[in-house]
């Protein structure tokens, strides 16, 4: 099978890449380095008409960022996937999508499984809800994968503390899963191998790293590790971003289990690799 992998300048895209080439799989990469400004009119020019599966791997998973740039978060989000979409419906390819946990608003008591209906609260969710139903309207062969948090996002903004003696927040009444590039690129690549043997197991799914946590608790988890500033406070509070965070962000990942095999992963067992993956980024 041909497979045509989108991406940017971050790690999932490399370490995919890497993956996938170590497979028999027919590889190419197309680097998308700034997806506000891409000509959706080109795409014939940079997927080859011989492709069978388009996977993109912009793994957007930062609601701060997208309140920041509204506009590039729905290009990125919604328009460069539905083009894709529409171009692989024109030419009979399939379609593995990214999507992630901020399609739900986090009001559930419970986990959420992969046919609740979104209801997003911040406007980085709102638009991959959007990109999701007209993902399902466009095009009958295609593959969502909801995330759950990103690992890196959390390690990152530890990382910019300046260490002994800061105070950094987090809320300890949002509850996630937290999932690493390495292991995302493990389950995308595990997908792809069984779509490439004649899987016919279109749909939506969702993956995250086993063991729920809060925020406050992945704080303590992460502080004190290689990389990380030395003596940084990590108290339970809810800083002005955690606004955008839905208290409730835990996904039942049984369906991909089920179909493709694919087992969740414990996320502690990730955090040094990620941190290494990271540097490298």
């Amino acid at each position: 099978m041909h497979v045509v992998v989108v991406h940017d300048y971050g790690p999932l895209g490399k370490v995919l890449l890497e993956r996938l080439r170590g497979t028999p799989l027919q590889v190419t990469p197309l680097l998308v380095s700034d997806p506000e400004k891409v000509n959706l009119s080109a795409l014939e020019e940079w997927i080859p008409p011989e492709t069978e599966l388009i996977v993109n791997a912009l793994w957007l998973t930062d609601p701060e960022v997208a309140e920041r740039d509204p506009e590039g978060v729905h290009m990125a989000a919604f328009s460069l996937p539905t083009a894709l979409a529409e171009f692989a419906r024109d030419r009979n390819m399939a379609l593995l999508q990214l999507s992630s946990c901020y399609v739900f608003d986090g009001r559930k008591q419970s986990a959420y499984i992969s046919s609740n209906p979104g209801q997003p609260c911040n406007e980085l969710g709102n638009w991959q809800w959007e990109c999701e139903q007209a993902l399902r309207t466009l095009l009958p062969r295609h593959i969502i994968l909801r995330t759950g948090w990103s690992l890196g996002r959390f390690i990152r903004k530890m990382q910019k503390s300046s260490g002994a003696g800061e105070t950094l927040r987090l809320p300890g009444r949002c509850r996630g899963q937290p999932v690493t590039v390495r292991d995302l690129a493990r389950v995308m690549t595990a997908v792809i191998q069984q779509l490439d043997c004649g899987a016919e197991v279109w749909g939506t799914y969702q993956y995250a790293g086993a063991e729920e946590i809060t925020l406050y608790e992945l704080g303590l988890a992460i502080a004190g590790l290689p990389g990380i500033p030395a003596g940084i406070r990590v108290v339970d509070d809810v800083p002005e971003w955690a606004t955008l965070e839905p208290a409730n962000a835990t996904l039942i990942c049984t369906k991909i289990r089920n179909t493709f095999g694919i087992k969740q992963l414990p996320w502690r067992s990730g955090l040094s690799e990620e941190l290494d993956t990271l540097a490298r980024d």
